[in-house]
């Protein structure tokens, strides 16, 4: 039975038979048995607002976003990694290969679209200061690993691609609308905690805002 139906039953279970002779007595019976009514209704009210309000926040994030300080969502998937003379190669890749480093690990929805070319580029260029930050950088798509091992080439990037095509780590993340990975961030520690994540990112400068995190929680550490 739904949480408002049971309530209102209730309330009217409390109010049936509450007539009583008149006096003082009764009245304040009465206005006590009224204001337990109001309760109830709040509470249905309050009851069928969580019910159905919570599903259309998970569904416009794409799915229930991990919290923060928890450990982060496991996965292993496929893709591919940088290779000697600038070449990507096949790799399987889990959150448990990255213990002990710092990882960011960013979920965007395609490969050669303009948004994400520019996420990527950015992700690149400050590779090096990541890299000297004992930081692993991941991105994840729905793009399948021989997509990704073009798109590594054609913008020259050092670091690991995995393809999510059905979404099951996305949806993890909360990051997946099909058919598409959605524009999320997220910054695991070496232990596997979640420490902090991004929504709906926009490309330019996300690298850099990242950046900054890491270092302000690595000097807080």
């Amino acid at each position: 039975m739904p949480a408002s139906w049971a309530s209102t039953w209730l309330a009217s279970d409390l109010l049936e038979g509450s007539v009583a002779p008149n006096g003082p007595t009764s009245l304040m019976t009465e206005t006590l048995r009224r204001r337990r009514l109001l309760e109830i209704s709040f509470q249905a009210l309050t009851c069928s607002a969580a019910v159905w309000i919570a599903p259309l926040r998970a569904s416009a994030l794409g799915g229930t976003l991990p919290s923060l300080q928890e450990p982060a969502p496991g996965f292993r998937l496929d893709g591919v990694e940088p290779a000697p003379g600038g070449t990507a190669k096949p790799v399987t890749l889990g959150l448990d290969d990255c213990r002990g480093s710092w990882l960011v690990l960013y979920f965007y929805p395609r490969d050669f679209t303009s948004g994400c070319t520019l996420e990527a580029r950015g992700f690149q260029r400050d590779l090096p200061r990541f890299e000297a930050a004992g930081t692993r950088v991941i991105g994840i798509s729905a793009d399948d690993p021989e997509q990704h091992a073009e798109f590594c080439g054609s913008e020259g990037l050092r670091y690991t691609l995995l393809s999510d095509p059905g979404g099951l780590v996305s949806q993890r993340y909360g990051s997946w609308i099909p058919p598409y990975s959605q524009r999320h961030t997220f910054l695991i520690d070496p232990q596997g905690l979640l420490r902090a994540s991004w929504v709906a990112v926009r490309p330019a400068g996300h690298s850099q805002e990242v950046l900054a995190e890491l270092q302000r929680l690595q000097a807080s550490a």
